[in-house]
């Protein structure tokens, strides 16, 4: 079931809390941006606001994973993360993933675009363009318009306990932040209250954990930094994946991303 509430002022978050210092930042001049090769994909974030506790949430829960499993849009590398709210968790279902910093993300994000209200399932597409997260029109028009700008390019690489980012290209931009997302495939809930009552709910791209790591300076061409890989007993790990993005402080704007790789 959709639901709308206010949106709640936040002063005391500026973006994600503080970041780590192990943020070296290369702040070299900017250069030109790379020409568009004729069929390259270029990455697109696309994130959800979803709860088990909805009744509208399970057709773009499945939507998303199309969009991360198939890839139906061709010019975008669609990079996908599903944040579970927890303003559902008063209807007679607790959603396991469900947080109050995902709530505090999209309001924020409400705050930014000037909503009144949040709602769920709500996709955003490169922290710019929301709509109904099942609205799958919506989702590829936006996603088609947002791969079509060159994005600098993201190299992030693990070796296990950390990773290693550097990314090149920025075009001009406002002061951003560098943050890494850990998410989880292959999560299944059965659920047995609320809304979704007598449901088998799959999810992809469960987000486990935020971190900010740096900051990248206004007109910065160039970002490299390093942050901890984050670990929990009840993630599993053959399961996670790990997602780094620049997002501008101020707008909200998705300026990078990019997969982890491992080393």
């Amino acid at each position: 079931m959709k639901r709308f509430f206010p949106v709640l002022f936040l002063l005391s978050m500026v973006f994600l809390g503080a970041c780590s210092n192990e943020a070296p930042v290369n702040t070299a001049p900017k250069t030109g941006q790379p020409v568009k090769q004729p069929g390259s994909r270029e990455p697109v974030l696309v994130e959800l606001f979803t709860s088990e506790g909805c009744g509208n949430c399970p057709p773009a829960d499945r939507y998303l994973a199309i969009l991360e499993n198939q890839q139906p849009v061709a010019a975008a590398d669609v990079i996908t993360l599903g944040y579970h709210v927890d303003y559902f968790n008063d209807r007679g279902w607790k959603d396991p993933y469900s947080s109050a910093e995902f709530t505090r993300r999209q309001n924020l994000y409400s705050m930014r675009m000037g909503l009144d209200s949040i709602y769920t399932p709500q996709m955003i597409v490169d922290g710019r363009d929301q709509f109904i997260g099942s609205d799958t029109a919506a989702a590829e028009r936006t996603i088609t318009k947002a791969a079509g700008p060159v994005k600098p390019r993201v190299d992030a690489v693990s070796n296990g306990s950390s990773v290693s980012v550097t990314i090149t290209g920025f075009g001009t931009h406002l002061v951003a932040t560098a943050v890494l997302a850990v998410a989880e495939d292959g999560l299944v809930s059965d659920v047995t209250a609320g809304n979704n009552r007598g449901k088998k709910l799959p999810h992809v791209s469960v987000v486990r954990q935020l971190r900010a790591f740096g900051k990248v300076p206004e007109k910065a061409a160039e970002f490299t930094g390093a942050v901890e890989l984050p670990t929990d007993p009840a993630w599993n790990k053959d399961n996670l994946k790990y997602i780094v993005f620049v997002q501008e402080d101020q707008s909200g704007r998705i300026i990078a991303a990019g997969r982890v790789r491992q080393g």
